[in-house]
């Protein structure tokens, strides 16, 4: 059994965004010349999130007006923010959303059910954060 592992970087431009990460996962699936195994994509930020869904702009729109209803921001709301933070609601929509995907390799694929793409959620952007790609198999 082999690994290999890649960090992806972003620095988003909005607070909160989506970005499909899935053509980034493919480039790394092939410079691991891994054809059977499983690949993790895991978010290493506690604001932000990994998650496999459909890549629609409208399903994108609802996801954010969601978490937002459920944790929305608001300075003065969270206790977390009593120690000078400002975005304790961006730590619960990362654990809304998840921290990390797995996606089974078969042929040397990412092997996906219809219309799944992986995606970065981002809910305390405009700074640099990383993700993890950690594949493992022959």
């Amino acid at each position: 059994m082999i690994s290999y592992t890649e960090y992806l970087w972003f620095n988003t431009r909005d607070k909160q965004e989506f970005v499909n990460v899935t053509p980034r996962v493919e480039e790394a699936l092939k410079k691991s010349g891994i054809k059977e195994g499983l690949c993790l994509v895991n978010a290493m930020h506690i604001t932000s999130s990994i998650f496999i869904n459909d890549d629609e702009e409208g399903l994108h729109q609802d996801f954010g007006e969601w978490v937002e209803r459920l944790a929305p921001y608001n300075k003065a709301k969270y206790r977390h923010n009593l120690t000078g933070e400002d975005n304790a609601d961006a730590h619960l929509k990362r654990t809304i959303m998840g921290r990390e995907v797995v996606v089974a390799i078969t042929k040397g694929k990412l092997d996906f059910g219809p219309w799944e793409q992986i995606f970065y959620g981002e809910f305390d952007g405009q700074r640099k954060k990383r993700v993890l790609v950690k594949i493992i198999g022959e």
